[in-house]
């Protein structure tokens, strides 16, 4: 491929981000979405303890990216769920930056004629296509998932 075409490809869309300090440690940030998210730290490092702590925005967002990927393509597949959530557990490295060095994400499915199938396959392809926060992480950090399907007894379809 020639190199033109290349970096053609490779700009795609600028985003951008503001964080601003409110004290101590303590920020707020927003992105091109207009909507503000409050970070910070605990108290014994400056911190206020009254936002996420960045890392874990981290976890949120590769949960959030990879539901609405799995939802989406279980709604186009027309499985009807009645609750879905996605647990995540991060390892850390013992020294600093303490990275995380391993993700693990359980699926949790409810509903009537969930298809094992189904599911595999939502899962598979939001993390090797669709699930931009997944494939920056890839490289990083060991991802690993699980699922589980249960059974919903006389309950309403999440719309």
């Amino acid at each position: 491929m020639p190199a033109n075409v290349r970096a053609r490809r490779s700009i795609g869309v600028i985003k951008r981000a503001l964080v601003k300090q409110v004290q101590g440690i303590t920020f707020a940030g927003k992105t091109d979405s207009n909507h503000w998210v409050m970070m910070d730290g605990p108290e014994e490092f400056g911190g206020s303890n009254a936002g996420t702590r960045p890392k874990e925005l981290i976890l949120l967002a590769l949960g959030s990216c990879t539901g609405s990927d799995v939802v989406s393509i279980l709604k186009k597949k027309r499985v009807a769920l009645d609750d879905f959530r996605i647990e995540l557990t991060a390892e850390t490295a013992e020294t600093h930056p303490q990275v995380f060095t391993s993700i693990h994400m359980e699926f949790v499915f409810r509903g009537r004629d969930v298809k094992p199938a189904d599911v595999e396959r939502a899962i598979e392809l939001s993390e090797t296509k669709y699930c931009a926060v997944s494939a920056m992480l890839r490289g990083s950090v060991r991802i690993t998932h699980g699922y589980r399907i249960e059974d919903a007894v006389d309950a309403a379809p999440v719309a």
